[in-house]
């Protein structure tokens, strides 16, 4: 039975990929990791907060509405509570490569252009085989239209791309007016993957404090009909990776996306809940639905339930939501 897969030019043993975590922040987590069947591991974050908190640039990118991201200065803790700066993220990579044979993607966080460009040079040089660009804004500012937020995704992109060899991709958030005329754009761009989705922690009030909390809470396995959804329409649309990550936990979770078109499931909550053993449990359920469903490869299934090749592709779309409404309400009428 053939689990390969093909990944940012990556040839990967399965469609299993241990998602940015705090469980990659040590050498140790990275072979758990590989040793539990992970096919690559995307490592945790490091954040442009670390790497540049001055600048005219980064104030007015700031100003654009970043502050109520999850990602944004406003909600991080000092820069020496970061598990390690730029230098010591490099070197992690380095140390990381020698550790184990997966394929190693460094992930970068930001806001601004100005140190993209040459964070990901030092990135593809201390080894890392590809990049994962987690871009995320939540413009909070009335002023700003949301063409000059995607003109910002645009931009980063190509500035990325232009000063590196290695594979790139893009970490999105599915809050654009039109997303699939975005991912057209990025992948125009030669974007290598896009990886759907990022997930938006919003904070929380401490009442008896009277303080903005920041809440981080694990996906769950209801999440995944988003990146399902999504995948599914774009199969076959455009020639980018597709990637999804959140609310992947179950063996059936990674053949339904596959099924939609998936080239590759990331898991994160799922492991810090129930650890990085679970990965073993995952391949195998992987391997014996296919077994009992006589597919031989990853290949086989992938895309054979997209919109593209979908019976009913209006069930992407809205001519399916009459129907699903329509159900509900005789679900709560015989109640």
């Amino acid at each position: 039975m053939d689990l390969n897969t093909k990944y940012l030019g990556l040839q990967l043993r399965t469609p299993l990929v241990a998602s940015a975590s705090p469980l990659s922040q040590e050498i140790g987590g990275i072979r758990a990791l590989e040793d539990a069947g992970a096919s690559a591991v995307v490592l945790y974050s490091l954040f442009e907060e670390q790497l540049r908190q001055e600048g005219v640039e980064f104030e007015h990118y700031l100003n654009v509405g970043t502050e109520s991201s999850p990602e944004s200065i406003s909600y991080f803790p000092q820069s020496s509570e970061f598990h390690v700066g730029p230098e010591g993220y490099l070197n992690h990579i380095r140390k990381a490569k020698d550790a184990v044979d997966v394929p190693i993607i460094a992930s970068l966080n930001g806001t601004t252009l100005g140190g993209w460009a040459r964070y990901a040079k030092q990135v593809e040089q201390a080894g890392a085989d590809a990049i994962e660009c987690n871009i995320y804004f939540l413009p909070t500012n009335t002023e700003i239209l949301g063409s000059e937020i995607e003109r910002i995704y645009a931009d980063i992109l190509r500035e990325v791309k232009i000063s590196v060899h290695i594979p790139v991709a893009a970490k999105l958030s599915p809050f654009f007016s039109n997303f699939a005329n975005m991912a057209k754009r990025l992948d125009q761009l030669g974007t290598d993957g896009l990886v759907l989705f990022n997930r938006f922690y919003q904070p929380d009030i401490d009442l008896e404090e009277l303080e903005i909390k920041p809440s981080v809470l694990l996906s769950s396995p209801q999440e995944l009909r988003l990146p399902l959804t999504w995948i599914g329409i774009l199969y076959g649309h455009v020639r980018a990776n597709l990637a999804a990550t959140s609310g992947v936990y179950a063996p059936e979770d990674v053949i339904k996306l596959l099924m939609v078109g998936a080239d590759v499931t990331m898991l994160c909550s799922a492991l810090l809940r129930h650890g990085i053993g679970h990965l073993r449990h995952v391949e195998e359920g992987v391997r014996q639905w296919m077994e009992d469903h006589e597919y031989e490869s990853v290949k086989q299934m992938q895309g054979s339930m997209s919109q593209l090749r979908c019976p009913d592709p209006g069930a992407f779309e809205r001519a399916q939501y009459m129907k699903a409404v329509k159900g509900l309400q005789h679900v709560l009428a015989n109640g």
